[in-house]
């Protein structure tokens, strides 16, 4: 968490606007994570598991890699609410595929980016409740930080809590997708969500 909550997206995002492609790379990377995130949730209930996560966040990162110039912009609040906004739209256009239509929605846009707003700003209350933001999460945002945290569970504990904390499913219905007991789901997502107040405490260390 050290790297990530110590990043300055301020200025990648000054040196990216002045043209350093590296700059670009590393201020984009900083948030596969909670892209990914924000995308499964979505995928799940909208295109039943028929798209992977990874492959629309690698074709958003580079639609926003090349897009940059259009950012105007200059906070990390900012910027990832132009991300969300590419999200959006990739995702109606996939959902548009898979259904066979052609043409646009931008009603279904709206709907997306709406949903994944507010997806963005439940993550600190649903993973880390009674949590207050340290002076990390206010230089960077918390939810980022937390999908970053939650990246690097194991992955028994961060399926148990996405299904559980983040898709809303009963204990049973978690148990039953993952094959597990649901006494053995229960283990899990408790002492997941132990591990991500952790790292949060760490972050407030930093």
């Amino acid at each position: 968490m050290h790297a990530v909550a110590n990043s300055n997206p301020s200025k990648l995002i000054d040196r990216a606007r002045r043209g350093d492609e590296q700059a670009l790379g590393e201020l984009l990377g900083l948030y596969r994570n909670y892209l990914k995130l924000l995308a499964r949730l979505q995928i799940s209930r909208r295109l039943q598991q028929k798209l992977d996560a990874s492959d629309v966040v690698q074709e958003l990162l580079l639609k926003a890699h090349q897009a940059f110039g259009t950012f105007r912009g200059g906070s990390e609040t900012e910027l990832l609410a132009w991300l969300r906004r590419i999200l959006a739209t990739s995702l109606s256009k996939a959902s548009r595929r898979y259904h066979g239509t052609q043409r646009r929605n931008l009603d279904l846009e709206r709907d997306l980016e709406q949903e994944l707003n507010e997806a963005s700003h439940a993550l600190d209350g649903k993973l880390v409740q009674g949590h207050s933001p340290s002076h990390s999460a206010i230089r960077r945002e918390q939810g980022v930080l937390l999908a970053d945290a939650l990246a690097k569970l194991p992955a028994d504990y961060r399926e148990a809590i996405v299904l559980r904390s983040l898709e809303s499913l009963s204990f049973p219905e978690v148990a039953e997708l993952m094959e597990r007991s649901v006494e053995s789901v229960r283990k899990l997502w408790t002492r997941g969500l132990g591990m991500l107040r952790k790292a949060a405490e760490v972050t407030d260390e930093q």
